[in-house]
């Protein structure tokens, strides 16, 4: 189950193409040959329960021959690998006991029996020791966690990592950790701590079993932009060497980011509307698609407006190469939602900012909290009294 070194785990390559097969906006087809990929891997991993599941699901017809033979191989195997364990225990000693358990774990894994995967885990976790190790072990419960989209495994999964790591571990299982952390929060919409964490992982990423490293600067790009201030994005983001040396590889991306910190709007909704096809068709980015397209066009947006008191609607819809009808639309929604500081002066065609001021909020704040303190103590006065 584990990645070799720049190739992604294969469990997860066959989750991206069950995702696609299930989308409506995917052409037939394409659907042709990712049906031929995805029965391929099914029957060659032996994955007899989700071949069943996937066929009912998507109504393609089973064929029971093959399915009564993915049995019989899974049949077989697990009574080798019982006859492992059983020998490893009456001959050999603590260590090959443990290997024995862990292969019937990666077999469960394999075939994609979930329960029966995480139970056999636990008893291999029994039998280890070593920090290390149980690491790994951590590690395969999250792969699965993140084929099956298990949002409650792999958080529970992260935190027990996290404490392993209290009685010791090395860096390179660390720096893995952040990764998958990373990739949790991403999906669960938590941009800022997801590009945080990315970010940290840059320069020592070895995650290749999760997805390859362009894909990683990919993500790491998409949650920076609307996380980081400009400062920020500058230092981190837009003269890393790390992302200098993979960016160009990836369509639309180089100038999404660089479009935005030149202020060059109208190329950057050209390259956005280039990379929303990818946002669309990836799993973990998907169900956040609307969500997204909203938070970057709030800092598109502010960032626009920072730089005046007032501008015309004409101006700004000329800066980004649309109408002056669509600016009105699109700034009435998010300064109705509290996204942008401004007013919309329809007469004069006229945007006017009226950014917060920190101190006013900070006075605001003060004054509220101390009316809460004192009907806290009048309340306490009249408890007193009696």
């Amino acid at each position: 189950m584990e990645g070799e070194e720049g190739k992604q785990q294969p469990h997860l390559v066959l989750a991206h193409k069950l995702f696609l097969l299930r989308r409506q906006d995917v052409p037939d087809i394409e659907k042709v040959s990712l049906k031929e990929e995805v029965l391929a891997s099914l029957v060659a991993d032996d994955m007899a329960l989700l071949y069943e599941s996937v066929s009912v699901e998507l109504g393609w017809e089973i064929d029971h021959g093959i399915l009564a033979t993915m049995r019989s191989k899974i049949d077989d195997e697990l009574k080798k690998l019982d006859e492992r364990i059983a020998d490893a225990e009456e001959n050999l000693g603590e260590s090959e006991v443990r290997e024995a358990h862990l292969a019937k774990s990666l077999c469960y894994i394999r075939i994609s029996d979930k329960e029966r995967a995480l139970e056999q885990l636990k008893v291999t976790e029994g039998k280890t020791v070593a920090v290390g190790q149980k690491m790994d072990l951590v590690f395969y419960t999250l792969q699965l966690g993140f084929f099956y989209m298990d949002f409650d495994l792999i958080s529970k999964s992260i935190d027990k990592a996290k404490n392993l790591f209290e009685e010791g571990g090395d860096w390179e299982r660390k720096n893995r950790l952040k990764v998958y952390e990373g990739l949790y929060c991403m999906s669960t919409r938590n941009f800022k701590k997801a590009a945080s964490l990315f970010l940290d992982s840059i320069s020592t990423f070895t995650t290749y079993e999760l997805f390859p490293y362009d894909t990683f600067i990919f993500y790491t790009v998409l949650t920076s932009i609307i996380s980081l201030d400009r400062v920020s994005l500058k230092q981190k983001v837009v003269d890393a060497p790390e992302i200098l040396a993979v960016i160009g590889k990836i369509p639309y991306l180089s100038e999404f980011l660089n479009s935005l910190y030149g202020c060059q709007y109208k190329s950057f909704f050209s390259a956005f509307a280039g990379l929303t096809e990818r946002i669309k068709l990836d799993r973990y980015l998907q169900p956040h698609f609307r969500y997204y397209m909203r938070e970057v066009r709030t800092v598109v947006y502010s960032q626009f407006l920072e730089s005046y008191k007032s501008v015309t609607m004409e101006a700004m819809a000329k800066e980004f190469g649309v109408t002056v009808d669509f600016i009105d639309v699109e700034l009435s929604r998010f300064i109705a939602a509290g996204k942008l500081h401004c007013k919309i002066d329809k007469v004069a065609g006229v945007l006017e900012t009226n950014r917060p001021d920190a101190k006013n909020a900070l006075y605001q704040a003060t004054i509220k909290q101390g009316d809460f303190l004192l009907n806290r103590i009048q309340k306490l006065s009249r408890v007193i009294d009696l």
